[in-house]
């Protein structure tokens, strides 16, 4: 791992967003600890509600799922930060959900996407721990988001093209 900080987001264009991101080896998920630390702080930074490896450059099955209410996210729902190592959907409603995302990836962008209403995944904490979980609504939305991100897909590939909006036009619309 050849992480260079302070990190910095990877914009679309850049060809590691669009790799499929690499296992992490169970026995090494603690090395990594600084890192997830980072990756959490940039998100956090930037206003974001999740936040996957690639989109830092570095191409590992990682990310961090956080949903709260901020200035991108007025409505979120209140979610602790949690680190997502080698996750997996595992099962999805056949229900679907279209509505508004962005991503810290590309900036300025919403589109309508979208997305199974209930899921069922599969995880592994820092500490080697596997976790299964059912998630719905806005925290499904944001993990199958991130799980994209780990497989090369940005939010746009899943949207119409007339369902994009500026950053601008999207907070018209929704206010």
């Amino acid at each position: 791992m050849s992480v260079t900080y302070p990190l910095e987001i990877a914009q679309l264009g850049n060809p590691i967003l669009r790799q499929l991101a690499t296992p992490l080896p169970p026995g090494q998920l603690k090395k990594y600890a600084p890192f997830f630390a980072a990756l959490e702080k940039k998100m956090l930074e930037h206003n974001g509600v999740g936040i996957a490896a690639p989109q830092v450059s570095e191409s590992v099955r990682a990310f961090i799922v956080a949903s709260s209410p901020n200035p991108r996210y007025a409505n979120a729902p209140h979610m602790a930060p949690t680190l997502m190592l080698n996750p997996e959907l595992i099962w999805s409603s056949k229900e679907t959900e279209k509505d508004w995302e962005g991503c810290l990836s590309i900036p300025g962008m919403r589109a309508k996407v979208s997305r199974h209403k209930n899921i069922e995944v599969r995880y592994t904490t820092i500490d080697g721990h596997e976790v299964k979980s059912h998630m719905e609504g806005f925290i499904a939305r944001i993990f199958q988001h991130e799980l994209d991100h780990l497989n090369g897909i940005v939010f746009l590939d899943r949207a119409e093209k007339h369902d994009y909006a500026t950053e601008a036009e999207f907070m018209k619309i929704i206010s």
